[in-house]
């Protein structure tokens, strides 16, 4: 399931990155509001469409929206004495919304005692071309070159509209895309309805349908056009009334110079029951913010990218980012291993002051969501403590004392007959302090405590495989207890990890570890904090009074977070110019092809930045 379910809609302006753009392609971009850029647009094809006609192919990201803009290129058709048809390509070429559902409804779980909030299911990768309908393809490849003509703009708009199979048709083709928080929102608000039907449904079965078959049909195809640069326009379609248009070429440009630089993505802001109150104050959110139970500031899938161009402030989706830019990103072993994915995602879990802890829980491997969700692989996790309170708790593991057999008894009690679990009897706990870092492998039984604020690191798995095992009898906002997963976690949950294995050099589960220097130069030093054979990341700290210089070799990105400090900038060696300034909890990008390049403490206290990169080896890894 989508990590994002419920953000909170609230565009932070704060993580803004400015590469250095060219003229030519700052004035390439068109903005000034949707008539505006309607009218440009038509201006730029009038004299095609007067010879000899110009069918236009519009497809896009998931809720994308292009009434408007087809209601404003149909007006500025007037004005130029232009004949103008608009084709739905979905009416046309969709199989019926039964044939859909009898394909899709059966790789989702309808079972509510394994899955209660009806939340998984197995992606779908027919792509868009196993939606459509053959005869009605054929028809319509048919029936679309029959509509050009001299003096008609024809435009033929649709999700799925782009596929090899038709794009041929089209003599301009456009591509809309949007920020994954605007299309959440949308689908929330009821403005999408999945592909095959009439209208949006239970906002939670939309959700999961778009994740299984819309969200990755749309991701696909993307990626497969982003290849073999197929568009030739690239519309921002964040607010439908404000839309952005620029050649696909000056989308491409944006995101080769961004690519050179450290970069931050723009965070997207979560409530939930335990959520609590440092995060909120520390990034001054809006007070109708209960808290920030989650701040998602680098969840590939779910953030996005905000650079400056000029006047205009683009919000690029960080996947279509990604997929442009992913060998000079990630280096080509990433890219070749992850199948173009950016691997690894970090958020914010904060409990400060809360009302209580994170639910314990657990995740699953790679066997597991490869057979039951065709997934990519395993979801694999790590915390690294930052801010604690009083008496704050990082749970991890059972304690060697445990009785599972009778906390699996005790759990179900909770979830069936409301009886508390003595949880503590059997889930062992780190005190928590900050620089704390535990991994946390597929199967690990684990909780954030309250009162702390930890960063959380995980693997690439794009869902999220959350069993909840207990939860406290807790309420959800809407007054219901919160559904748990305990079949999916007895399943998944490794019940061999205990308190002396985890703290055990000689163990593989050696998951609890003490850090251990690794690298160090004038002036700094470079500690291990977590690695394990069964997780691909490597989990670092870097210790400074002035400043630290560090190589990605073309070969491996880096991201890093100011987790002790007030502010630093990290650059480039062989382009100071190329720069981000980090304040105290930011996170930042640090691309392979960077290579040398230092961070410098712009504050007096010392600096202490935690640093992620991939395991030496990684790419010789099962899933």
């Amino acid at each position: 399931m989508s990590f994002m379910y419920n953000p909170f809609p609230f565009d932070d302006p704060k993580p803004v990155n400015r590469p250095a753009l060219s003229e030519e392609t700052i004035n390439s971009i068109v903005s000034g509001g949707t008539p505006n850029v309607a009218k440009k647009f038509v201006a730029e094809i009038a004299d095609r469409v007067k010879s000899e006609g110009v069918i236009v192919g519009i497809d896009g990201y998931t809720t994308a929206n292009w009434n408007l803009f087809l209601n404003l290129l149909a007006r500025e058709c007037v004005i130029h004495g232009f004949e103008f048809e608009a084709v739905d390509s979905n009416k046309a070429v969709l199989k019926s919304g039964k044939e859909i559902d009898d394909m899709i409804d059966p790789l989702l779980i309808w079972d509510t005692k394994i899955d209660p909030t009806l939340l998984y299911g197995k992606l779908y990768h027919g792509g868009y071309t196993g939606l459509f309908d053959e005869a009605k393809m054929a028809q319509f490849r048919k029936d679309v070159p029959a509509m050009k003509a001299p003096g008609k703009l024809t435009v033929v708009a649709g999700y799925g509209s782009m596929i090899p199979e038709l794009r041929d048709l089209y003599d301009v083709k456009c591509w809309f895309d949007i920020t994954p928080m605007k299309t959440m929102l949308r689908i929330r608000g009821g403005e999408y309805s999945n592909l095959g039907k009439e209208r949006p449904g239970i906002i939670n079965r939309t959700i999961r349908r778009c994740y299984y078959c819309d969200f990755e049909c749309a991701v696909q195809l993307r990626k497969e056009l982003w290849k073999n640069n197929v568009p030739d326009y690239y519309f921002l379609d964040n607010d439908p009334k404000k839309l952005q248009m620029m050649p696909f070429s000056t989308f491409a440009d944006i995101c080769a110079q961004l690519v050179k630089y450290p970069f931050r993505a723009k965070p997207c802001y979560l409530e939930g029951v335990w959520g609590g109150s440092y995060m909120k104050k520390h990034r001054n959110l809006p007070k109708e913010m209960r808290n920030a139970a989650w701040v998602f500031d680098f969840i590939p899938m779910e953030v996005s990218v905000l650079v400056e161009a000029g006047k205009e402030m683009l919000d690029i989706n960080y996947c279509s980012f990604v997929h442009k830019e992913g060998i000079s990103l990630m280096g080509e072993k990433c890219v070749n291993k992850y199948q173009g994915y950016f691997p690894i995602r970090f958020n914010w879990d904060d409990s400060y002051h809360s009302t209580g802890n994170m639910s314990i829980q657990c995740h699953s491997g790679g066997k597991f969501n490869i057979e039951n969700y065709n997934e990519f692989g395993r979801q694999d996790e790590s915390y690294y403590v930052v801010v604690t309170g009083h008496e704050a708790k990082t749970f991890i593991g059972f304690r060697d004392d445990a009785d599972i057999p009778q906390f699996f008894k005790e759990i179900e009690d909770a979830d069936t007959k409301q009886i508390p679990c003595d949880y503590e009897k059997y889930v062992s706990y780190e005190p928590s302090v900050p620089g704390l870092q535990v991994m946390l492998p597929a199967g690990t039984i684990h909780s954030s405590g309250r009162n702390q604020v930890i960063l959380e690191i995980g693997s690439l798995t794009i869902g999220s495989y959350t069993y909840k095992m207990y939860d406290y009898l807790r309420l959800d906002f809407d007054g219901k207890q919160r559904p748990i997963h305990t079949h999916l976690g007895e399943l998944n949950v490794n019940q061999d990890r205990r308190t002396s294995v985890i703290h055990d050099p000689n163990s593989p589960d050696y998951i609890v570890q003490k850090p251990r220097l690794e690298a160090k130069g004038e002036g700094w030093e470079e500690y291990i904090l977590g690695e394990n054979p069964q997780m691909y990341i490597s989990l670092r700290r870097l210790e400074f009074e002035k400043m630290c210089e560090q190589d990605t070799k073309n070969e491996k990105f880096h991201v890093l977070t100011l987790v002790d400090g007030d502010r630093a900038r990290v650059r480039s060696v062989e382009h100071p110019e190329r720069c981000y300034d980090m304040d105290f909890m930011d996170i930042v990008c640090v691309p392979a092809d960077m290579g040398k390049y230092v961070v410098e403490n712009l504050g007096k206290e010392p600096i202490r930045i935690h640093k992620t990169t991939l395991r030496e080896g990684f790419e010789n890894d099962e899933k």
